[in-house]
Formats: structure tokens, sequence, C-alpha cells
């Protein structure tokens, strides 16, 4: 059921939530969503209070915005290059995404970041409900210099954010374990997730990021987050932002569009450059990206491959991903061109198959988005996916459905590659003076978790 127009009427029609939503667009693209139609034109922006009551009377139910600030967001088109994007942007914010179907460990989770951008002397940042599951964080582009290790930060989109918010939550994870299960014991949360107690433990403790994820997956330039005071259509709930002392003690209620009282802004510009620290101490953290893919290729034992693997020896996660998403789609996009990429695909192989993956999803991600994303991705790179035991993919996308031969591997390429070199083997003249022996492997449901 849709949010009542007469809702939105209401909610939009009030100056000051207005004013908040023309204040937070501020030289930022914006993008209008109307409800099961989906978005409106990109770029589009917000530059008069009547310009949202006029978008609520055609239907609007939200409206999003970019991380990124541009000197002109009405010049930003398909296929602009990425010099020119750079030159276009003049900064950006940093947007933590805390997401998690139990809304009380979203609140454990935000608290803590919170304390870890005032240990780093930040004053200057903002939290608001996101309208469903979790809070958005945010630090003002203002509150960060204007060079990092002799690279300019406005150009540092969207590694930038991406290392930030990797080192955060690498700083506050034995501290969100131990406040998740002072809150609550092991076996109540796996009940709460409907989740085996194995799979969130890790090393004989609590993994918080089985349970909840921080994310850092933006995707590429333009992405977008939903403002402040804008409707989730999934909810019917607005994207209320809070003061940071209220956050364990939020309730949803306080959330439904006729409840909502004094309207605060989300993000205030820094009087000073507070996040130097942060910024600084965030990319010495992960100062070579290159290192940390190959740490991960390490990890999971991957080998390079010549040649393309066939679709049918995809593990059950990237086949079940192919068939089309109804929520996760810029996590899986990221998750596919990675996997293709690794598994020997060239660009126009990956294009086809991105393309024909889009049609299938019941609500199609932007074509904007799509070659953006693709315009960026290097299938040279080889970047791998991430490891099958990253909570934040795919469990969270609910497409971990594994075989016995996931039980025997760390990431999906591992199994793609097991699987064509077991075809291959079996083809092959050394396979033949057994053929007996492998006729009754083959036999055996098995066969394959043996050979692995």
């Amino acid at each position: 059921m849709g949010i009542p127009l007469s809702a939105l009427l209401q909610h939009y029609k009030r100056p000051e939530i207005q004013n908040a939503l023309v204040a937070g667009a501020d030289n930022k693209e914006v993008a209008v969503k109307f409800g099961d139609k989906g978005f409106g034109k990109r770029p589009d922006t917000l530059t008069y209070p009547n310009d949202v009551l006029n978008f609520a009377k055609k239907g609007a139910t939200s409206f999003h915005a970019s991380e990124e600030h541009w000197t002109n967001p009405l010049q930003l088109q398909p296929g602009v290059p990425k010099k020119e994007l750079d030159n276009l942007r003049s900064g950006w914010d940093l947007i933590l995404d805390i997401d998690c179907t139990i809304l009380d460990y979203s609140k454990i989770a935000a608290d803590l970041l919170i304390q870890a951008l005032q240990h780093y002397d930040i004053d200057t940042f903002g939290i608001k409900f996101s309208g469903n599951h979790g809070f958005h964080i945010g630090v003002p582009r203002t509150s960060f210099p204007t060079r990092v290790h002799g690279m300019d930060t406005k150009n540092l989109f969207p590694d930038g954010p991406r290392r930030i918010a990797a080192f955060l939550g690498a700083k506050i994870k034995l501290f969100l374990a131990e406040k998740i299960l002072e809150y609550e014991p092991i076996h109540t949360i796996a009940k709460r997730l409907n989740k085996p107690v194995a799979e969130i433990v890790q090393n004989n403790q609590l993994n918080p990021y089985a349970i909840l994820a921080i994310d850092t997956v933006l995707i590429s330039s333009r992405h977008l987050y939903r403002m402040a005071y804008s409707f989730n259509e999934k909810s019917g709930l607005v994207s209320t932002p809070i003061k940071p002392k209220d956050v364990l003690n939020f309730d949803k209620k306080t959330a439904q569009w006729d409840r909502i009282g004094e309207v605060r802004p989300f993000l205030t510009s820094s009087k000073s450059q507070e996040a130097v620290k942060l910024i600084t101490e965030s990319f010495d953290y992960t100062a070579d990206t290159n290192l940390i893919m190959e740490e991960e290729k390490k990890h999971a034992d991957i080998e390079d491959i010549t040649t393309s693997i066939p679709v049918e020896h995809f593990p059950p996660c990237i086949k079940l991903l192919l068939q089309g998403m109804q929520d996760g789609k810029k996590r899986s996009l990221f998750v596919l061109t990675n996997f293709l990429s690794s598994v020997g695909w060239n660009k126009e192989q990956i294009t086809a198959l991105v393309q024909e993956w889009n049609k299938k999803n019941p609500e199609q991600l932007r074509e904007v988005l799509i070659q953006g994303h693709l315009r960026y991705h290097d299938p040279h790179q080889k970047k791998m996916p991430p490891n099958c035991a990253n909570p934040a993919y795919y469990p969270s996308l609910n497409i971990c459905k594994p075989d016995n031969l996931c039980k025997k591997i760390k990431n999906p390429v591992n199994y793609a590659i097991v699987k064509f070199k077991q075809k291959n083997f079996a083809n092959s003249d050394a396979a033949r003076p057994h053929s007996a022996k492998f006729k009754r492997k083959n036999d055996d449901d098995n066969y394959n978790d043996d050979y692995a």
C-alpha cells in the first residue's frame, strides 16, 4: 500500500519542511521518486521551497540528494568523463549508512560511531533515522581539508568515504560486539535474526558485521541518499534528524509524518577543518587499495585465469543475483562486475550481461548509474568480489544459498574456477582412461565436492 496523497501533501506543504529540503539540496544533484513509478529526470535540483510542494502534487514520495557538491548540478549528464566530473565537483559529504533488520542494534552502532567521531574532535556532524531499519550519520564537506597526501580531497570520491567508513568500522568492531552482547545474549540475538549461532560467531567471538552493515558501497560518482524529511516508501515513515544524545532512546513512532515536531537540519557547515586527523589516519590505515585487494585474494586462494568462465559454472549466489534483485541492486552491481572481471570476462561481455540483468530487476537501476559504474570499472584490474564470509553482501542480499561445494570455498570466484577446471578435466584425454571411475563418481551427488 502506497503513501496516501493527502499525507504527502500535508507533510510537504509545511514551510519548515520545504526549507529544510531546499537547504539540504544546495549545490547538489537531486532525484525525485514518484512511488512505484520510479525516479523522475536526472539531473534535477530543488531551488525554491514551492518546488517541493509542486513535486508532491505530482505524486512525489521522496527526495534524494548526492553526497557530492557540484558547481553546477544541471551540467551532469550521462557519459561525462571522470576528469570532467572531477572539475564539476566542489566537494563531498561523508554519509555513513548503518543498516540492520533489528533497529536496536543499529542504535548501538550509531552511538559508537558518534563517539568515534567525537574522539577525532569532530563536533559538526548530523544523524538521522533512515526511515526504515537504520541511521545515516553525516560529516559535511567543510570538515575536510582541501588536500590529503598531496591529492585534492574533492576528487577522492568514492574512495575517500569508503576508506573512512572501513577505518571507523574497524575501530569500533570490538566495542560493538561487547555492547550488543551486553544488550542481550548470543542465543537471543541469533533467534531475533533467525540465524544459527555459528553464522554470527567468528573465532569464538560475536562478529557484529554478521548482524549489521556500515555501508561503504558507493558504487560510483553521483551516488544519492534519501534526504532528511523525505518519506521512506517501504515503511511510510519519515527520514528524521535527531540529536546525537537521543539515538539510543530513539522511537520509530516519532518518525510518523503527523508527529514530526521541531524541524532541525541534518548537516550544517563546519567552521574549521575538523576531520583532518580522521581522513589522514583513514588513508594511512588503508594506504594501498591494491594491497587490500591482494590480501583479499590471498585469503581466498584465488588464481589468475586467462579465459572467460561460462555462466553455467557460476556459484548459486551469482546465479540467484542474475535472476534479478528486489533490494540491494547497487551492492549487487558491485559484486557482479567484480566477479565477472575476476573470472575472465571482458568489458563488452560484462556490459552485455549487466544490461540483461538490470532488465530482470523489478525496479531497474537508472541507466546513468549503470553507465557510470561500467565506465570506471576496469576488468583488467580484476578487483575481487567480497569473500563469502562478508555479511554485508551475500547473506544480507538473501542470495547465500550454499550447496556442498560452497562449504569448501572462500570466495565466489573460487567456486567458478573449481567447477570450470572439473569440466575441463572430465573432457580431457587425461580423464578418459579412468572413464569407469568417473562414471561411478558422477553418479554420486557429492562428486564435485570430493574432487574439490
